[in-house]
């Protein structure tokens, strides 16, 4: 056998493996599932994932909605596809395996790990204080990290487990807490029934010498998606660059579909929703809208400061979803930002 027909046979035989491979991996099932994270002397921890279906609706507030800002707006027609989400927010329980896993002592070991292999996982070195900042830990959101560090989380879950996760983008994230509904919040406008739903400024205070905290995931009653605590406990990332007139760029009569402002380098500013434990009722929103900025770390006497702890600002941590069908601008996506990012 000549040396060029035994390429050919190689690359005959490689293609046809990768097509049966192909043909063995069929489309998960659309439903919802449980996913386990194997941590260390088998310390597994669960989270449940729930099967949202993908549709069209109206993204943003109506000008005439109570506690509207000018950056909900114009309202827009929107289509996502189907995708998973996290019924909770990610908890210590889930991020602690992350941190004692990927977590380094130096940063200058992250570089390290960069410059070996693009690709390569980062992790979180220690916070400044105590992570917890007087919050209860097992079974409470996971706070004050920054959106890099959420999208290393989300990197690390997908090659942990096989599947990919990601942050949600601001559009799905609105459209999984709308779950279907046109009002102010998915239960409705009147904001006296947020108590059922949320832990907010009104409800999260545990004793009378403390102004507010977090509590238990999934403590409170889902929307008709079967989420917990889209609204309040703690604000959510969203993979998105924030910017106050990004509607304006979308017309009003056709749905956008999956529309995204991709991250950058920058670290500041990305989009927060939800509310927290400390905000009042127009915070949690389905449309309402927060951006990040530099006063979220202002506390953090490093220079650089770092790029991975929010220091002092215990309102924030996200959740995760994966696609049924990833749109392409967010294949592969991972962050970029570095301790050189402003």
């Amino acid at each position: 056998m000549t040396r060029l027909l035994k390429i050919f046979v190689v690359v005959c035989i490689t293609t046809a493996g990768a097509l049966l491979l192909q043909a063995e991996s069929p489309k998960p099932k659309f439903e919802n599932y449980t996913e386990t994270i194997k941590g260390a002397d088998d310390a597994n921890v669960e989270f449940s994932m729930i099967a949202v279906p993908g549709g069209t609706f109206m993204m943003g507030s109506s000008a005439d909605e109570k506690g509207r800002n000018p950056d909900e707006g114009p309202q827009h027609p929107v289509t996502v596809a189907p995708f998973w989400m996290g019924k909770c927010e990610v908890s210590w329980d889930e991020f602690d395996i992350f941190q004692e896993e990927v977590g380094v002592e130096d940063p200058a070991e992250n570089d390290k790990r960069r410059k070996e292999n693009a690709d390569a996982i980062t992790g979180p070195t220690p916070p400044y204080v105590n992570k917890n900042y007087g919050h209860k830990h097992a079974g409470h959101p996971a706070i004050c990290m920054t959106h890099h560090c959420a999208m290393e989380y989300c990197r690390w879950l997908s090659k942990k487990t096989g599947k990919t996760y990601r942050l949600p983008t601001e559009a799905e994230w609105e459209y999984a807490a709308r779950a279907g509904s046109k009002s102010a919040y998915s239960f409705g406008d009147d904001a006296s029934k947020l108590e059922d739903f949320a832990w907010y400024k009104k409800n999260s205070a545990t004793d009378v010498k403390i102004n507010g905290t977090t509590h238990q995931v999934g403590s409170k009653k889902p929307n008709a998606f079967g989420l917990h605590d889209m609204y309040g406990n703690v604000m959510e990332w969203c993979i998105d660059h924030y910017q106050k007139d990004f509607y304006a760029k979308f017309a009003g009569d056709k749905p956008v579909l999956s529309p995204v402002l991709l991250p950058t380098e920058k670290r500041w500013s990305h989009v927060a929703r939800g509310g927290s434990w400390s905000d009042d009722a127009p915070a949690l929103r389905s449309a309402a809208r927060r951006p990040s900025d530099s006063s979220w770390m202002q506390h953090d006497p490093q220079e650089p400061k770092s790029i991975w702890w929010l220091t002092k600002f215990d309102v924030i941590g996200f959740r995760v979803v994966r696609a049924l069908d990833e749109q392409e601008n967010l294949r592969g996506i991972k962050s970029k930002v570095t301790r050189e990012s402003e």
